[in-house]
C-alpha cells in the first residue's frame, strides 16, 4: 500500500518542526549551563577587604578561652588562663593583650605553685614587662598577699613596682601607702608614705617598750621657764602687745 504524496510531505514537515524545538531546547539548557559555570567560576576567589595602612592597631591574632603552659629554659614555669588574648606583632614594642582579665600561676622546680596574680586588665610587652591594672592581687606561697590598682611587673629583673596606692599583708604585719617597690618574692620592699600595723608580744610591758624604743634623754625634757610668761612683752613699733593670761601646763620644749 502507498502512501499519498500530501502525507509525505506532512511527515517531513513534522520532523523538521520535531528537530528545530530539540536544537532550539538543546541551545536554551547549553546557554543556563555555561552561565552556572561562569558564575562558578568568578566566585572561586573570596571577596578582598581594602588594604589596612595602620597595621599596628589591629592584632596579628586573637584567641579566645585560652589555657596556656608556658615554658622558660626549656622548664614549664608559668600558667595563663584567659578569656581573650590579643597579640600585636607590629607595635613598638610588641605587646599582647587581656582585656577581659587574667589568671597567671607561677611554678617552681618541683612544679607547685609559687605566686597567684590576677587582674582585670593586663598588657604584656615584649614578653618581660607586664602591665597589671584594675583588680590587682599578688599571693604567694609564704602567705604574703599583695593588692593595687596598678602594678608593673618586670621578669628580668625578678621586680615589682607601682605608683599607685597599694596594700601589703605578711604573716607578720600590715603595709599601705602609695608607692611600693620590691623583689619577686616580696621579702624586700619599699613602700613610701606609708603607715603599718605591727603585732606587740604579749609578754612585753610598757616600761620595756618605752626605754627599748625611746632614747632616755629624749624623756627628759627641759626644765620650763615661767619667767618668760610673767611680763607683758613691750609693743615694737605700731603693733600691739599681747598679753598671755593661760601658762601652758605642758613643759617648754626648745627647738
Amino acid at each position: 500500500m502507498s502512501s499519498s504524496p500530501l502525507s509525505i510531505s506532512q511527515t517531513v514537515s513534522r520532523v523538521r518542526k520535531r528537530t528545530y524545538n530539540l536544537l532550539k531546547t538543546s541551545a536554551c539548557v547549553l546557554l543556563i549551563i555555561s552561565g552556572i559555570l561562569l558564575d562558578s567560576c568568578s566566585t572561586d576567589q573570596p571577596p578582598m577587604a581594602p588594604a589596612i595602612h595602620l597595621r599596628d592597631s589591629i592584632p596579628v591574632m586573637t584567641t579566645y578561652g585560652v589555657s596556656k603552659l608556658i615554658s622558660d629554659s626549656g622548664v614549664i614555669r608559668y600558667k595563663i588562663v584567659t578569656e581573650e588574648w590579643s597579640v600585636y606583632d607590629r607595635t613598638s614594642p610588641t605587646k599582647q593583650t587581656f582585656m577581659k582579665g587574667l589568671l597567671l600561676e607561677k611554678f617552681n622546680q618541683k612544679f607547685h605553685v609559687e605566686m597567684y596574680i590576677t587582674a582585670d586588665t593586663a598588657y604584656w610587652y615584649d614578653q618581660n614587662l607586664w602591665e597589671l591594672r584594675g583588680r590587682v592581687c599578688v599571693w604567694n606561697g609564704n602567705g604574703t598577699v599583695f593588692n593595687s590598682e596598678l602594678l608593673f611587673w618586670n621578669m628580668t629583673r625578678h621586680e615589682f613596682y607601682s605608683n599607685k596606692y597599694s596594700h601589703l599583708v605578711t604573716p607578720d604585719r600590715e603595709v599601705e601607702g602609695n608607692s611600693f617597690h620590691s623583689n619577686e618574692q616580696m621579702t624586700i620592699y619599699e613602700v613610701n608614705f606609708s603607715h603599718a600595723i605591727f603585732p606587740i608580744p604579749e609578754n612585753s610591758n610598757d616600761d620595756e617598750l618605752t626605754s627599748d624604743s625611746i632614747p632616755a634623754e629624749t624623756l627628759q625634757p627641759e626644765t620650763p621657764q615661767p619667767s618668760q610668761f610673767n611680763r607683758t612683752p613691750k609693743p615694737k613699733g605700731p603693733k600691739k602687745a599681747k598679753i598671755i593670761t593661760n601658762l601652758p601646763t605642758e613643759p617648754h620644749i626648745k627647738r
